[in-house]
């Protein structure tokens, strides 16, 4: 098997469902958004996860709320305080971010993709609430297509070129080998060189051994791993690496944000925090 075939991001989406209605569980989403799978694999899934919690101190629920909570942060900031008005969301899945920011602020255009079969449910889900319109709008992608229609080229192609562009990926980097993930980081720099300003807003769980309970959490992301059919790979060792490999990639400026240091309150883990949010930059605008 081929190292793109056993990349095949198609095993995500059973991860889809299940975080959609954690979103929902905690009032940041309307009830379209989740799922009876997504409520039957929390349900089946809330024994092992707590006993994740109680013996390996990894408490996923609220890690996803982190994750979730901290992008949404920086993406409010970009768009009051840094312009950004044009929105890309891909491995969007059940997501509501983008019915909540579109909501939220009248001037955005708010583009999600995913995989044809996520990506024709997503639509068909906001098409039906009446919530598919002009501003927001749902497409085919594949993040390893290097060409055709569903590149990022092709994704991008929609885009007003002369307007600041921010794009996000949350819950996909991880699932990926890294020569694969570096080959999409730096496609998506090249794409986002053609606007004033591009920025790119994803997390991380790198692969941090000297973490006080290293042993405990790795076993915990292994399971993760086993639960969405798929590896989960923990990568680079620290921030200097990760913003090291996305200057690689083609990215200017790399913030690399520990939750633990953030003056945002999310809900809180018992041990220091393992996640990272990354924030890059292309261009020049200010």
């Amino acid at each position: 098997m081929s190292a793109r075939a056993r990349a095949d991001s198609a095993h995500i989406s059973p991860s889809a469902h299940y975080t959609g209605y954690v979103w929902y569980r905690h009032q940041l989403s309307e009830p379209a958004f989740a799922t009876g799978f997504g409520r039957f694999a929390h349900t089946l899934l809330t024994p092992l996860t707590w006993g994740v919690r109680e013996l390996a101190g990894l408490d996923l629920e609220n890690i996803l709320l982190q994750r979730h909570l901290l992008i949404d942060a920086r993406l409010t900031a970009a768009i009051e305080t840094g312009g950004v008005r044009q929105v890309v969301e891909i491995a969007c899945g059940l997501s509501p971010r983008g019915r909540r920011f579109c909501q939220r602020y009248p001037q955005l255009r708010y583009l999600e993709a995913d995989l044809p079969g996520m990506a024709a449910r997503k639509r068909l889900l906001l098409h039906s609430e009446g919530w598919l319109d002009s501003r927001h709008r749902v497409r085919d992608v594949d993040i390893l297509a290097e060409q055709g229609e569903r590149s990022l080229a092709a994704l991008f192609a929609e885009l007003d070129r002369n307007e600041p562009v921010l794009v996000i990926t949350e819950g996909l980097v991880n699932y990926f080998p890294l020569a694969l993930l570096e080959g999409f980081w730096t496609r998506l720099a090249t794409q986002l060189a053609a606007f004033p300003r591009g920025s790119y807003l994803t997390e991380l769980y790198p692969d941090l051994r000297e973490h006080p309970r290293y042993r405990q959490l790795r076993w915990g992301i292994d399971l993760v791993g086993r639960l969405t059919r798929g590896g989960y790979w923990l990568h680079y060792r620290s921030t200097a690496a990760i913003a090291a490999a996305f200057h690689g990639c083609g990215f200017r400026a790399v913030e690399v944000i520990d939750p633990d240091q953030v003056s945002l309150e999310l809900p809180a883990v018992a041990m220091p925090s393992m996640l990272r949010v990354i924030e890059a930059h292309t261009g020049t605008l200010n």
